[in-house]
């Protein structure tokens, strides 16, 4: 009994000095290394990609707005580079990888972070129409995927790692449409890439973050959408649910 208490004591202490010593490691010879980060334009991918350019990493960071892209490139070293990106857009998409090829030029991509979320209408499920499920569905998980899909080649060159970001508050079901949808997309995704991409040197993470404000919810805005999808469905869904539904 005392053999296996102190067998068990040994074991914690193991582990614990193993995640004391791997959190303490980092990224050595960090010039010329290259990662790619969307949704730069503002919260995360924002503080994350001055966060690396000054580190000293080659930073390709992608924005929804030419505005985004101004305001970032005005914070930030002459290395960092800006690329407008539409995820809900194929040759978008392409165009973005075309300028990560030409800036790795042959070394090949070290990090691939993918931060970006669609507009998600908040409604109850049967209000909604299935353009509100595009809104979010073909940025934040189908856009994530595809681009993540054609930069593979260049992150298996070198070896490098994909990291996705998932707002921890998507993994709860507490509202209709596509916003938990894909967040739990993206984790089923990133779990099946990282077995998948062992054979190759790359590695693939997921941080599940916080709720970090990004900014301010106006809920003026989210009321006028409720009513106005409301006042937009049939008498018969409307009865079902009663006007006190609705109010409170």
């Amino acid at each position: 009994s005392d053999s296996l208490h102190i067998a068990i004591l040994a074991s914690i202490f193991s582990l614990i000095i193993y995640w004391l010593i791997r959190d303490r490691c980092r990224v050595r010879n960090v010039s010329g290394k290259h990662v790619f980060i969307t949704g730069c334009d503002t919260g995360l991918g924002n503080s994350l990609a001055k966060w690396l350019d000054k580190r000293g990493f080659c930073v390709i960071a992608a924005c929804a707005t030419e505005k985004g892209s101004q305001e970032l490139r005005s914070c930030s070293s002459l290395s960092l580079k800006t690329v407008n990106l539409n995820l809900a857009d194929s040759n978008s998409i392409a165009r973005a990888v075309a300028l990560v090829a030409e800036e790795t030029a042959g070394k090949g991509l070290y990090g691939l972070v993918s931060n970006a979320e669609g507009t998600a209408p908040v409604a109850p499920t049967d209000w909604l129409r299935m353009e509100d499920f595009h809104s979010v569905l073909d940025v934040s998980l189908l856009g994530l995927i595809e681009i993540t899909l054609k930069l593979l080649p260049l992150l298996k060159k070198a070896e490098g790692r994909v990291v996705n970001l998932i707002n921890a508050k998507g993994l709860m079901a507490f509202v209709g449409g596509g916003y938990s949808l894909s967040k739990w997309g993206m984790e089923a995704f990133s779990d099946t890439l990282r077995i998948e991409m062992q054979h190759f040197g790359v590695k693939v993470s997921i941080v599940e973050h916080g709720f970090f404000k990004a900014g301010v919810v106006n809920s003026d805005i989210m009321e006028k959408y409720l009513f106005r999808r409301w006042n937009s469905l049939t008498a018969e869904t409307r009865n079902s649910y009663g006007e006190k539904y609705v109010v409170e």
